[in-house]
């Protein structure tokens, strides 16, 4: 069972693939003339803008719910393996890939709302609906819809509850099965009330937990503030090779850098697209630039909190390829929430098992809990117009069971299956984008120039030429016109 995770992870995150990803992001970013830097201001506006309706969320709401599943374990153990395997220099490489993966999310997430539909009563949309509605090809989007279904599911649940499970039995010696029970009487209770419920949930403990952390981070970082330029300089001297001890693994940092990006901050593996959807909007590009900023919030600012926490402190082992160790401060600590427990203890001895443990429960569960939402829409998408209640029953036993089964299972085997689940929904999803990028770059210069003129941007899909935007162009425009009757 290993030895074939292990071959799926090598053919799904060979370097080439590494390399694309880095390449489509920059593409887009040339495309979209920078966004994620000429429009920081109304990504900040955008985002508290917008109310719920009966069909939909508010634009908060839904980056809230995206911001669920892009803030996990990934922002602790995975910056804390990335550092392991590719040394301080990964996490320059984790910079890049959400600096320029904030335009693929841009991209993913206009087209998401573009292309989607009021289904019973509630807004979907996600790859597998812009697939069959912009490029024409339905097996494509089942395709799709299939794999985000296993892995969002089966594969990618586990490596959540199982870092949930590690973190409290080293705090607080919890078994791992008392901790699995608990997360799935939790989720159970949220999921069951479908989509508001996750975003009303999500809206509370998602902002809650990433500024607690941050600030934690942050006071850390002022404790140790003389090493300051130390630290950045060798994060970027070994993310090109130019620092003596980390040059001879460059190729592990941009590989490690951008693999545990991508897992973190999920910029064009599809994901964020979902809840992008759901959002109640006026014009898509405003979702897609807001859903652009959570990739920021994910990655350069909560991966960077933790990955200041443990280099400041010298918190970190790093391997070389060989199996012998470059730099080895923790002898008996596996890499993992383990460095970022080390490097709390370091400033105020014996709280860092249990505060990284408490930070984990909310990142990963709040995940989870994204995981099935993601999960629930490529099942409406799959059973359209048929009865699908007693489908999404089983796929709310299914997700609870994975939970669980992933907090009492080894941590390696967890995050290999992880890696596998993420693997084949970026390679379909960035395929996708690539092909459909131009109805998102359309929407973007309409944004744009109707920004210019004053007003308050209106999507109107003929006019652009946008064809299959059902949705705008029935019902948006017959919600419109009935607010606007006296």
């Amino acid at each position: 069972m290993n030895e074939f995770v292990s071959l799926l992870n090598d053919i799904l995150w060979s370097t080439p693939v590494i390399y694309i990803l880095l390449g489509v992001g920059l593409v887009f970013s040339i495309l979209t003339r920078f966004l994620q830097v000429r429009h920081i201001k109304e990504m900040v506006r955008l985002m508290f803008q917008g109310k719920s309706s009966e069909a939909g969320v508010s634009s908060f709401q839904a980056m809230s719910i995206a911001l669920s599943g892009r803030v996990g374990t990934g922002n602790i153990a995975g910056v804390a393996t990335a550092i392991f395997y590719g040394g301080p220099g990964a996490v320059f490489w984790m910079w890049a890939i959400a600096f320029i993966g904030a335009s693929s999310a841009f991209v993913e997430s206009t087209l998401a709302q573009i292309y989607k539909v009021k289904q019973d009563g509630q807004y979907r949309g996600g790859p597998a609906y812009f697939i069959e509605k912009g490029i024409g090809w339905k097996w494509f989007g089942m395709t799709f819809a299939i794999a985000a279904l296993i892995a969002m599911a089966v594969l990618m649940p586990g490596v959540q509850s199982n870092s949930i499970a590690a973190g409290m039995q080293n705090a607080f010696s919890m078994p791992t099965w008392v901790t699995g029970v608990l997360i799935i009487l939790l989720l159970g209770f949220i999921i069951l009330g479908g989509v508001k419920r996750i975003a009303s949930t999500a809206q509370i403990i998602v902002p809650f937990m990433a500024l607690g952390y941050i600030l934690f981070s942050v006071i850390i970082i002022a404790m140790n503030i003389t090493a300051l330029p130390e630290v950045i300089g060798l994060i970027f001297k070994s993310a090109f090779g130019l620092d003596s001890a980390f040059g001879g693994i460059i190729g592990m940092a941009i590989s490690w850098g951008v693999k545990r990006g991508v897992f973190s901050n999920e910029a064009g593996q599809g994901t964020g697209a979902h809840a992008a959807a759901a959002a109640e909007v006026s014009h898509p590009a405003k979702q897609g630039l807001v859903q652009a900023f959570s990739v920021y919030i994910d990655t350069l600012l909560v991966c960077s909190a933790t990955a200041f926490m443990i280099l400041f402190t010298g918190a970190f082992n790093t391997q070389a390829e060989d199996g012998s160790y470059i730099v080895q401060n923790l002898a008996d600590v596996e890499q993992g929430p383990g460095y970022t427990q080390a490097a709390v203890d370091t400033v105020m001895p014996g709280f860092g098992a249990g505060f990284v443990a408490i930070a984990l429960f909310f990142f990963a569960f709040t995940t989870i809990m994204a995981y099935y939402y993601i999960a629930e829409t490529n099942i409406a998408y799959l059973f359209r117009n048929r009865n699908s209640k007693t489908v999404m029953f089983v796929l709310k036993i299914i997700i609870l069971l994975t939970a669980f089964f992933g907090a009492i299972r080894p941590a390696e085997l967890a995050w290999a299956l992880g890696d596998v689940g993420l693997g084949i929904m970026v390679w379909l999803n960035v395929i996708a984008i690539v092909i459909l990028a131009k109805p998102a770059l359309i929407a973007l210069k309409d944004y744009e120039r109707q920004k210019k003129a004053g007003l308050d941007p209106v999507f109107d899909p003929k006019k652009l030429g946008i064809k299959n935007a059902e949705f705008w162009e029935t019902d948006y425009i017959h919600n419109a016109d009935s607010k606007n009757k006296p």
